[in-house]
């Protein structure tokens, strides 16, 4: 349906010049409220943060824009904690009058690029702010059955009076011989809660890749005709920034017991484009129901550096 929103058409603040990453939506009663996660300008050392804020839409037509956040929906963490370096809001979900946040936060290290965790957020203002609860430390990270601390794009639903959250989780990491680079590999987990807010991780992979080098992320599931339906990203572990052909795609799995997953990507109904913002690539869905309508929100090129669009489920 094209694109609704690219940062980089417009003057934005300096801690979210670029990047519209990784879409997600909070229902309001005269707006659609879409949170996605941006990047400052780049400091003396070339690097940059990640905060998240949000973007308000005209429920009736998704491409006009009435409303733009001045600020980000929270600090990053404090020296040596978890999301020092950002906080990329992947989930919101309302639950009794509070609305809970889920993100990654990003550490910088040294042997790998970095390391993430999941954390949440809370607001009791629809979502214009938010605060750490608790201490403010991980509800998800490194455990005794998962020992890498790349857990990261949650994506938290509620079926059957119980919590999901699918997410992803580190493997290893791989080093190109081609350019240096290191890379991680992952795949799609799931965690339960009875609260929202405690979670036990079920430590197993729920979709068979497709290669050994798979990398899958951004499992969002909804349920629809008797079946619940999750659409993710999908890409190869190495050179994948400069050939399209390795680059994410949105790949498509069923389940009638959320538990066991049957994958079947020719059924995702959307592909890149033949030119444009989204030509390249396609990643990180997020998927909602507006006016009797399933729509999917998702990046472009340059795993959102351009902004998000949307598509809608024609049958």
């Amino acid at each position: 349906m094209g694109r609704i929103f690219n940062p980089l058409s417009m003057e934005r603040p300096l801690w979210g010049v670029e990047f519209a990453l990784a879409p997600s939506t909070l229902i309001l009663e005269d707006r659609v409220r879409v949170f996605f996660s941006c990047r400052s300008q780049r400091d003396q050392n070339q690097e940059q943060v990640s905060y998240s804020s949000y973007i308000d839409l005209n429920p009736d037509n998704l491409l006009n824009i009435i409303g733009i956040s001045d600020k980000p929906i929270a600090e990053l963490g404090e020296l040596g904690s978890f999301d020092e370096f950002g906080i990329v809001m992947t989930s919101v979900i309302s639950w009794q009058d509070v609305v809970y946040a889920y993100y990654i936060g990003w550490s910088r290290m040294r042997s790998v690029p970095y390391a993430t965790s999941i954390g949440m957020l809370r607001s009791f203002n629809q979502g214009a702010d938010f605060e750490r609860i608790g201490k403010g430390g991980p509800i998800i990270t490194s455990s005794l059955n998962s020992p890498m601390r790349e857990h990261a794009c949650p994506i938290v639903r509620r079926f059957n009076d119980q919590f999901y959250m699918w997410h992803m989780a580190g493997i290893k990491w791989i080093k190109d011989d081609m350019t240096g680079k290191i890379e991680p590999q992952y795949q799609i987990t799931y965690s339960i809660s009875g609260d929202a807010i405690n979670w036990t991780p079920m430590d197993r992979f729920v979709i068979e890749p497709l290669t050994e080098d798979e990398c899958q992320t951004t499992p969002n599931v909804f349920y629809k005709d008797g079946v619940y339906h999750m659409f993710f990203s999908y890409r190869r572990a190495l050179d994948f920034r400069d050939n399209i052909d390795r680059s994410y795609r949105i790949g498509y799995a069923y389940s009638e017991d959320l538990v066991h997953w049957t994958r079947e990507d020719s059924c995702a109904g959307i592909d890149v484009s033949a030119d444009g913002w989204d030509s390249e690539m396609i990643c990180y869905p997020h998927i909602f129901e507006l006016n009797g309508q399933w729509i999917m929100l998702y990046n472009g090129n340059n795993f959102g550096k351009e902004g998000f669009g949307y598509a809608i489920l024609e049958s």
